[in-house]
């Protein structure tokens, strides 16, 4: 039986009516429904809408029993309604009853009705609901049937995401898109922040769903679609993009989806259907997000983000909106959700709005990650479909310790965190009393704190926090967020920045530390199975000796009359840093040779991070002026853990005997020799794992700005002379006691030390 009106277009237009009556959110759906009966011949038309309980509620029907509105309901799962929520797919049978998921409800006085066609309301590929026609005979639905039928369920999706809905909920019965949802993912930054969404690629909001005149709306697609495929091309031509690499991947992936015909000629049937252009690629992702979501092949799913991206640009492209959100309208609590983003897009955003970050991708060593962390924004990773899951506004709490993100959290859950933060600020405040008192231990220990930083907004910690220095400069972290290689004057003029900032305080900076997982978007990258124990660092400085001897003239430059500090990473034989520091002697020369003033004192040293280092340090010792332990680094390669593979990441306890003993070891020659050690790395920022460096004989730490209170109030409470007792004869070969961390906490505890 075909229908009797002129298919989705005149649906459409009466839809339009309906949509701009000033009636009641339950008046607007009776309305839709029986506009949808007459659409398709059907003598029953009803609306599932999904509530926060997992329940599929009929909201409205034409044909079965009023009376039945607000009370029949099944779970996702149950019956055919709940199968295609479950599914998020439509059903189209001719004898429903004939299905082995048919389930009957008695109270509708729906037994006697036998075809069936159910779609799901979808927004964004998440499923809100279902919208049903059944009729007494036995037919198939047509083809424009179904398109009228998913037409009309994205005008009601559009009905629930506007709150429209709420109103006619019964009570204690929210609706499924305003449920609370507790994720879980990997910590990256430590810190809770409490806060609202702010999509770092936001959805836009189409609003403008229904056509006036379709053959413009196709001209428009043409025109944006032609738009779109020339900035991807002009992108992949310019030689800002590397030949190869993971961003000419993404672009490639771009460039194919957005030639792909058989995607845009489903827009194009959504268009002559009636849906303006941005509504008919909104739609169209919607189906296909919905599909790919059900599928396990990892390779789909990210096929599926590509396609989202391309998806979101071409109606950004239509609707004329620029590409992320203004800065004057972030919150000033805003937690930034995003599927992946560059350390430079997470600086644009500007730190003092900035409460948290939700990433459904990013690990521990990705570039957004380190300067989080740098910055001290709380940052969870690997949160799957947060982006899909949360809108612009939604209220947000980041647990960047547990890894835990609660999007519209209860209200007990969000008073708990509130007291939370606020129990951090007290500790905090605590702490910054402590800022100006001595770093020395109970038994007159001195003990060395200063602070790992990478930016020049990090610079004001030193004051804030009261460390001794920067122990570590991380200086990879300006090519980073560079958008091209910094020039040499460019270079000069940060690190003249961050020495001034300092004022007269001590800095370590580290050469690059680039390669490996620390890819340059500008840099040709280079594929590798162990990109942590490859081409990076300073074994990539001594190949291309350009990229170093520019960094070592612009900080010989930026230092002119005062002290040069300067560290190598990565080395894991002696000749490596005398190749690097004949590359700074050579430096010296030139500048000299030309005229130029130059540091007044130069250190260099290197840092301690590959295993064979241990068994080369005196003939090490003798060549520096001072070793720091690269922390991270060298328990990684010691126990053979990958710090970014999360299934292997917290596998050994960092404060195991046998690594205990190798950092004793360290700290032994480097006392034999004369020579400065330090630490610096997260085993530092611990009060614990510092309280055992201390034990061990470590008297200068480098940590994070966040870490110096608790681990000077913690020193502040040790006596580092009995400690030491009590540990060092439990390093030595069979001693009964091989649990170290135990034995920690039960001294920390014996002897009131503050953890």
């Amino acid at each position: 039986m075909r229908s009797n009106l002129a298919g989705p277009r005149l649906l459409l237009r009466r839809l339009r009516e309906v949509m701009a009556e000033p009636i009641t959110a339950q008046e607007r759906l009776d309305k839709i429904v029986v506009l949808i009966a007459a659409n398709v011949v059907a003598e029953v038309c009803s609306v599932y809408i999904l509530r926060a309980d997992g329940v599929l509620e009929l909201y409205a029907t034409e044909g079965l029993k009023a009376e039945a509105v607000h009370q029949a309901s099944l779970r996702v799962g149950q019956g055919l309604v709940g199968l295609i929520a479950a599914e998020a797919r439509p059903l189209n049978l001719p004898n429903a009853r004939a299905h082995p998921g048919f389930a009957y409800l008695p109270e509708t006085g729906e037994e006697e009705y036998n075809s069936f066609l159910g779609v799901p309301i979808l927004r964004a590929g998440r499923t809100l609901g279902v919208l049903v026609v059944q009729n007494k005979s036995h037919r198939t639905y047509l083809e424009d049937e179904v398109e009228a039928m998913q037409t009309t369920a994205m005008v009601i999706a559009e009905m629930v995401a506007a709150g429209e809905l709420e109103a006619i909920a019964q009570k204690g019965t929210g609706l499924d898109l305003s449920r609370p949802i507790h994720a879980i993912g990997v910590a990256l930054s430590e810190g809770v922040g409490l806060g609202h969404v702010v999509l770092h690629e936001p959805r836009v909001v189409v609003t403008n769903l229904i056509a006036e005149d379709t053959d413009k709306e196709s001209h428009r697609l043409e025109a944006a679609i032609n738009r779109l495929r020339l900035s991807i091309d002009d992108l992949l031509s310019s030689g800002e993009i590397a030949a190869i690499g993971e961003h000419r991947d993404v672009l490639e992936a771009y460039r194919m989806f957005a030639n792909d015909r058989g995607w845009i000629r489903k827009i194009e049937e959504a268009i002559r259907n009636g849906l303006t252009a941005e509504a008919a690629v909104e739609k169209v992702q919607s189906d296909m997000r919905a599909r790919m979501l059900r599928q396990t092949d990892p390779y789909l799913r990210e096929r599926l983000h590509d396609l989202d991206d391309l998806a979101h640009r071409l109606i950004r492209e239509l609707m004329g909106r620029q590409h992320g959100p203004l800065a004057s309208e972030l919150p000033q609590d805003a937690i930034i959700v995003a599927r992946n983003m560059g350390a430079a897009e997470l600086l644009d955003y500007g730190r003092d709005r900035i409460r948290g970050l939700v990433l459904e991708e990013g690990g521990p060593t990705s570039h957004v990650t380190i300067v989080a962390r740098a910055l001290g924004i709380p940052t969870v990773g690997q949160v799957d479909d947060i982006v899909s899951l949360a809108d612009a506004g939604d209220a947000i709490i980041v647990d960047g310790e547990a890894g835990e993100v609660y999007l519209r959290p209860a209200t007990d859950v969000e008073n708990a965190y509130a007291e939370k933060v606020r129990f951090r600020a007290r500790r905090q405040a605590q702490y910054r009393r402590l800022r100006n008192k001595p770093s020395v231990t109970k038994d007159g220990v001195e003990i060395s704190l200063q602070m790992n930083a990478g930016l020049l907004v990090d610079l004001p910690h030193l004051a804030e926090a009261g460390a001794a220095g920067v122990g570590l400069f991380r200086t990879e972290l300006q090519f980073m967020v560079a958008s091209s290689f910094p020039r040499m004057r460019e270079q000069q003029a940060q690190y003249e920045q961050v020495l001034d900032a300092a004022d007269g305080k001590p800095i370590t900076f580290r050469s690059l530390d680039i390669g490996g997982d620390k890819v340059l978007p500008y840099l040709r990258a280079i594929q590798e199975e162990n990109p942590a124990m490859g081409w990076r660092a300073l074994r990539l400085g001594l190949d291309r000796p350009g990229l170093l001897r520019t960094q070592m003239r612009a900080l010989l430059k930026a230092a002119a009359g005062r002290e040069l500090k300067l560290m190598f990473p990565m080395v894991a034989e002696v000749d490596e840093f005398l190749k690097a520091k004949s590359l700074v002697e050579r430096e010296i020369k030139h500048l000299r040779r030309h005229n130029h003033a130059v540091p007044e004192t130069i250190r260099l040293g290197v840092m301690i991070e590959v295993p064979s280092l241990l068994f080369q340090l005196d003939e090490l010792l003798h060549h520096v002026d001072f070793v720091s332990v690269g922390s991270n680094d060298l328990f990684q390669f010691f126990c053979a853990v990958d710090r970014g593979n999360t299934r292997v990441s917290e596998r050994f306890d960092p404060i195991n005997l046998a690594f205990l003993r190798a950092l004793k070891t360290i700290v032994d020659a480097a006392n034999r020799a004369h020579i400065p050690v330090t630490l610096c790395g997260e085993l530092a920022g611990r009060p614990l794992e510092a309280m055992a460096l201390i034990g061990l004989g470590y008297r200068d730490l480098s940590m994070s700005p966040a870490s110096l209170g608790p681990v000077k109030a913690m020193l502040r409470s040790l006596d580092a002379g009995r400690l030491s007792a009590r540990l060092l004869p439990r390093l030595e070969p069979g001693h009964p006691e091989t649990n170290i961390r135990e034995f920690l906490l039960r001294f920390a505890s014996d002897m009131d030390v503050a953890l």
